[in-house]
Formats: structure tokens, C-alpha cells, sequence
């Protein structure tokens, strides 16, 4: 045996052997909960064996989110040396020029990516219910949630690939305007429409999400109510907005939120084809650039901070809904 397997196989043996104590601790700690918990006194067991069960989640919770989130708290109030400077970081954002393109960038996401997402999602499920290879169709349109975002942005960049006049075009948009006689395109400098073509990518991805969603939704309405108002002489307009709308309510508002929140937290499909450059950066973007490249942890938190506070009022919305819809239950 020559060194190198010898040291190969020492390695996979030492990890192996990490492997064997992280499986016995974990099963040490979950015999341990087990015991405490078949040991709890008879009066209020159940307190007990539910606070033993979910204290390590809880724990385990704090260390990941909590408290990280009130570190970033805290670091969006100081500078790089960590020195408390007031509100500086958040004047410093709403001063700057760039600053202000970002969150309005990311608003713009906000505002055209759950809702053209959420309507063509729905328009795709309402026309191809119960027709013809609609199976096939709705996989045709689930397919790009497969992919992930960076590679979602990668077929893109292709798709959007520039050379100048005279060359060979790769790219399938610049392509169809050489064979139209136009012009080629830079779509990902010229701005503010790179904004709009990056806007793109994303809605690709979540129409498909949209769909399904929305697809089970309307296959969940009554067909009762809708033969009794196609009866009273309702068209299939009426009936679309009279019946399947308010059927399927609950369902859409899980729709553009679910979408909603993902947007606002888009950071792979910027980076991947602009890198947050020619006016493109939405915060999430500029939050890393600002924490990791530019080596300002205290504007990359306040960035953090806003859009924390921009992502607050969706989730607090959704928590009424869902309340609204218990109480009716």
C-alpha cells in the first residue's frame, strides 16, 4: 500500500469515526429527553414532556436566528470598528444615490413580480383546466422551479447575450432582432429596462409556483355553485370573479405572499447576471456588497434592518388572515 492510500483511508477512517460520535451524542441526547420525560411526575406530565421536546428546538432556534438577528440589530447602529454612531448607516442610505435606485429597484420587484406572476399563473390554470394534456402542460410551466436561481440566471445571460453588430449573435433575443433586421441589445446594461429583464427571470420561476397552487385551488371549488350560476344565466366572465375568485381567496393570498417574500429577499438572479451593477442591485444585493466586499458590516446590517422591517408587514398580514380564517371555521 503506497502512502497516499494509506492516507487516504486514514482520512475517510478519522471521518468516519466524527461521524460514529455525532450519531452516538445525538442519540445520547434523545435518550436522555426520552428518559426525563417518561420520568416526569403524573400531575402536569404533559407541561413537561412538551417543554423537554421542544426545548432543544427552541435552543437551537435562539442560537441560529435570535440571536443573530439582534446582533445585526446592533451592528446596523456602529460603524466598522464596531463603535455606536447613532443613525448614521440609515442617513448614509436614504442620502445616497445608488442607495435610493436599490430600494426602489427592490420595490418595483415587489410590486411587478407577485402580481404578474400570480396572474398569469392563474390565467394558465383557469384556461387549461380539464382540457387536453393539461398534465403535460402544467409540467411544462412547473419546470423552471426546479431550477435554482443561479441557474435560472445562467440560461438567461444566454438568453440576453449581446455581441456587437456584424458578429454572430448567441443570444436568442438578439438573434430574433438580427433576423428582423433591427439592431442588437445590451438588455442587461442599458437602464433602467435591465431592471425589467431581470424581473423576467423571476416571474418564469414563480408563475409555475402560482399555478400549481392556484390549479388545486379552483379543482377544490364546489362544481354545485358553479352549475347552479352557469343556471342563472352567469357567463364565464361572472362566474370567473362571482365564483372562482372568492373560492379560491385563501389560496391566493398564500400566492403573492409566498411570492412577495421571496422577491423581496432576491439576491441569486441580480448577482448572478449584472452582479448588481448598472443600476440593477436591489437590497438584498447591496447588503452583502456593503457587509462582505466593501467591508461595512454596519451599512450591510441597516440594509439588513430595512429589509427585515419591509418583509414585517406581509408576514403580519398572513398571521390575521390566517386567524380570520380559524374564527369562520
Amino acid at each position: 500500500m503506497d502512502l497516499a492510500t494509506y492516507r487516504l483511508l486514514q482520512d475517510i477512517g478519522e471521518k468516519l469515526g466524527l461521524l460514529g460520535i455525532g450519531v452516538a451524542v445525538f442519540l445520547a441526547v434523545v435518550g436522555l429527553i426520552l428518559f426525563l420525560a417518561d420520568k416526569a411526575p403524573k400531575r402536569g406530565r404533559d407541561k413537561v414532556q412538551l417543554a423537554v421536546f421542544v426545548a432543544p428546538a427552541l435552543i437551537l432556534l435562539a442560537i441560529g436566528l435570535v440571536w443573530p438577528a439582534l446582533q445585526t440589530g446592533w451592528t446596523a447602529f456602529t460603524d466598522g470598528r464596531g463603535t455606536f454612531i447613532g443613525l448614521q448607516n440609515f442617513v448614509w442610505m436614504f442620502t445616497q444615490s445608488t442607495i435610493l435606485t436599490t430600494l426602489l429597484n427592490t420595490v418595483v420587484w415587489v410590486v411587478l413580480v407577485p402580481t404578474l406572476s400570480t396572474a398569469i399563473g392563474l390565467a394558465y390554470a383557469v384556461f387549461i383546466d380539464k382540457s387536453h394534456g393539461e398534465k403535460i402542460l402544467k409540467s411544462l410551466v412547473f419546470l423552471p422551479m426546479a431550477i435554482s436561481f443561479v441557474g435560472a440566471g445562467i440560461i438567461w445571460r444566454f438568453v440576453y447575450e449581446y455581441r456587437s453588430p456584424g458578429y454572430e449573435q448567441i443570444g436568442l433575443l438578439n438573434q430574433i432582432l438580427v433576423w428582423t433586421g433591427a439592431e442588437p441589445q445590451q438588455f442587461l446594461i442599458n437602464s433602467p429596462w435591465n431592471t425589467l429583464f431581470l424581473i423576467v427571470v423571476m416571474i418564469w420561476i414563480q408563475t409555475g409556483f402560482a399555478m400549481v397552487v392556484l390549479s388545486a385551488a379552483i379543482k377544490g371549488v364546489p362544481p354545485e355553485i358553479v352549475e347552479a350560476a352557469r343556471l342563472d344565466g352567469a357567463g364565464a366572465w361572472k362566474i370567473f370573479w362571482n365564483v372562482t375568485v372568492p373560492g379560491i381567496r385563501s389560496s391566493l393570498v398564500v400566492v403573492v405572499t409566498t411570492i412577495t417574500i421571496a422577491t423581496l429577499k432576491v439576491f441569486d438572479i441580480v448577482r448572478t447576471m449584472t452582479g448588481g451593477q448598472y443600476e440593477t442591485s436591489v437590497v438584498a444585493n447591496e447588503m452583502y456588497s456593503q457587509a462582505f466586499r466593501l467591508g461595512e458590516p454596519g451599512q450591510g446590517a441597516a440594509l439588513a434592518l430595512v429589509l427585515f422591517v419591509m418583509v414585517l408587514p406581509i408576514v403580519i398580514y398572513n398571521v390575521r388572515v390566517m386567524r380570520k380564517q380559524k374564527e369562520v371555521r
